[in-house]
């Protein structure tokens, strides 16, 4: 991230340039542009992890602030105060923050079903084209692999048009897509236009996490993003289970083409919905302080660990859920596309932990939110094993609730963590979320042309390994941080 810039006329990536009353005015120089590591990994656990991340959420970027001529002792209250010094923000209880929600949820709905609107019908796909597994899972890695490559240059333009203008147009165009993917005559050209569809919707979640960083009290903002998770949760869900029933009626053509429908419905239902922004100032486009941003967001260890936590469990989300279709339709199970389809009601679960992931990080603190996450995906896999519907049903509800909740954690301290260029924090998040999607899905078929179903569930435990690793080492590294100053202390006495 770039340096605060004082009167400038560079760009200043911020997500809102205006100083919260909890902004350390030691911070507003701060060089990386991103929160103070030692803070921002200390967790305090269930008392404190929500306050001690969300406590320097916003920071002066505009220079020092004029003096305030403070009225005399009861002519004005705290509240009255506090509320001359900080933007507007929403939360629940306050005008516009339930139209706010229902708008980001349409929004998580539309992406979701348009993202993976071909992954239930893989096997139909490959049955109609010729394809393999492997080549009919490109359908659904362009797309995830054009959104990563493409979510971090959108975000920079968002800065300058608009959270609330970047998300619409790129539902408005994913959607436009989406309903031409059905008349794709060839898998080359469904690659192609789901490689395009996946580039229109990157503009959406990266926005999105920055629009609610900006938009939302700290407070609320956990609460906030998982609801918007929760709405993807829905999308991916009723997107297959919708496509799976079309397809064993009609093909897989008539039902990408309801998924595309669907979508359009989210798409003018976020328009009307969604609440002007209160916060944002738009910036000039100025590649070399977006890249400064960048470098700064990556120079931040702590962020790094989260980006990798977010791509680690996507990879196993992404190879389970490519996959299962095949290994469901057939032996020993032998159930038709319409069933199959249907199994993505455990997506509901997702919608469940997701929106709890604030009360986890509440009683848990972060870290201990994502072994719980970690650990629910692991017994999922191994469950997953089984040769019955039944175990294999209940090994996807532990996955798809382990997969949720780590990542509504994971991307809602990206967004506490970072003071500035949040919308440059939640791309490269998405960009590594993402970019996980599309190596677990190749990965996944790989792995199951190799080895069955064992071998994808091999590929999901070593992701479940490193998303272990990563967070043990963030455990160490703020432990080390915490003890060496009263070391220094110890040794000073002595």
């Amino acid at each position: 991230m770039p340096p605060a810039s004082t009167g400038a006329a560079t760009i200043t990536v911020v997500a809102s340039p205006q100083p919260s009353p909890v902004a350390d005015a030691s911070n507003s120089s701060d060089s990386s542009g991103t929160a103070q590591t030692a803070d921002a990994d200390s967790d305090p656990g269930p008392a404190g992890s929500g306050s001690a991340e969300a406590g320097s959420t916003a920071r002066a970027e505009a220079g020092p602030a004029a003096p305030v001529r403070r009225e005399p002792s009861g002519h004005q209250s705290g509240r009255h105060e506090r509320d001359r010094h900080e933007p507007d923000r929403l939360e629940p209880g306050r005008p516009g923050y339930r139209r706010m929600s229902f708008a980001l949820f349409a929004a998580g709905v539309a992406t979701f079903a348009l993202l993976y609107s071909t992954q239930a019908l893989l096997p139909a796909v490959s049955a109609s084209l010729g394809a393999t597994a492997g080549q009919a899972s490109w359908t659904v890695s362009a797309a995830t692999g054009a959104l990563a490559l493409c979510v971090l240059p959108l975000s920079a333009l968002s800065e300058r048009f608009g959270r609330r203008q970047m998300m619409t147009a790129s539902l408005a165009v994913a959607v436009l897509v989406g309903l031409l993917v059905p008349f794709a005559p060839s898998l080359g050209w469904l690659v192609a236009l789901r490689a395009v569809q996946g580039a229109a919707l990157a503009g959406l979640p990266a926005s999105a996490m920055a629009y609610l960083a900006e938009e939302v009290r700290p407070k609320a903002l956990v609460a906030a993003i998982g609801l918007f998770v929760a709405g993807n949760s829905i999308g991916g869900m009723s997107g297959r289970i919708l496509t799976g029933w079309i397809a064993q009626l009609w093909g897989w053509r008539a039902a990408v083409g309801a998924v595309g429908l669907l979508a359009a419905g989210c798409a003018v239902a976020f328009h009307f919905m969604i609440p002007k922004a209160r916060n944002f100032t738009p910036g000039s486009l100025n590649p070399k302080a977006v890249a400064r941003t960048v470098a700064g967001h990556l120079a931040d260890p702590l962020l790094r660990r989260l980006f990798a936590i977010g791509a680690l469990f996507m990879t196993v989300f992404g190879a389970v859920y490519t996959v299962i279709g095949y290994r469901l339709v057939a032996a020993p199970f032998n159930l038709p596309q319409g069933v199959v389809g249907s199994i993505f009601l455990v997506y509901l679960v997702g919608t469940v932990s997701s929106a709890a992931a604030g009360k986890l990080v509440a009683r848990l603190g972060r870290r201990g939110a994502l072994y719980l996450a970690v650990s629910t995906t692991a017994a999922g896999l191994l469950l997953s094993l089984a040769d019955t519907v039944a175990l294999v049903l209940l090994g996807l509800v532990l996955i798809t609730a382990g997969f949720f909740a780590g990542h509504a954690v994971a991307s809602s301290a990206v967004s506490r963590t970072a003071t500035t260029g949040r919308a440059q924090a939640s791309a490269l998040y998405q960009s590594a979320y993402y970019l996980g999607s599309s190596a677990g899905g190749t990965l996944g078929a790989v792995a199951f042309h190799a080895g069955g179903w064992g071998g994808t569930v091999s590929l999901g435990l070593l992701a479940v390994l490193g998303v272990v690793s990563v967070t043990l080492y963030g455990s160490r590294a703020a432990r080390a941080t915490r003890t060496r100053p009263m070391a220094v202390a110890a040794a000073a006495r002595g």
